[in-house]
């Protein structure tokens, strides 16, 4: 019974071995396109965006903004609030502490900072 396995695991890897071969010369004879296709527009996806309080401006064109979030508790109804502080991309150093500003998601800037400001929806008093 060993004997039959070995024997056929033997034919198996045989058979394996050609078409491998096969598909190298298939692959050669191939027509290829152009090195560099020409881009293409592509929509960009939807990307998040959210409205918080600064809550500091010590980092050089780095805000720390605290988003809320309420839900409703599935079982009990409750509405339970819930805040993140995020890092926040600002360029020219403009929101200060207390603004309200609206932030979009971008690419990873930094280790921690993957939102931009995109505007001072209202300064502080």
């Amino acid at each position: 019974m060993a004997e039959a396995k070995t024997g056929a695991k033997a034919a198996k890897s045989t058979a394996k071995a050609a078409p491998k071969e096969a598909a190298s010369k298939g692959a050669a004879q191939k027509e290829k396109g152009p090195k560099h296709t020409p881009s293409t527009p592509k929509p960009r996806g939807r990307r998040k965006t959210r409205i918080g309080y600064v809550v500091s401006d010590k980092m050089q064109k780095t805000i720390v903004v605290e988003l809320e979030d309420r839900v409703r508790h599935p079982l009990y109804g409750k509405i339970i609030r819930t805040t993140k502080k995020v890092k926040a991309h600002d360029e020219n150093s403009i929101a200060g502490i207390g603004d309200r500003v609206s932030l979009m998601e971008t690419r990873p800037l930094s280790a921690t900072k993957r939102w931009r400001l995109v505007e001072i929806l209202e300064k502080a008093k």
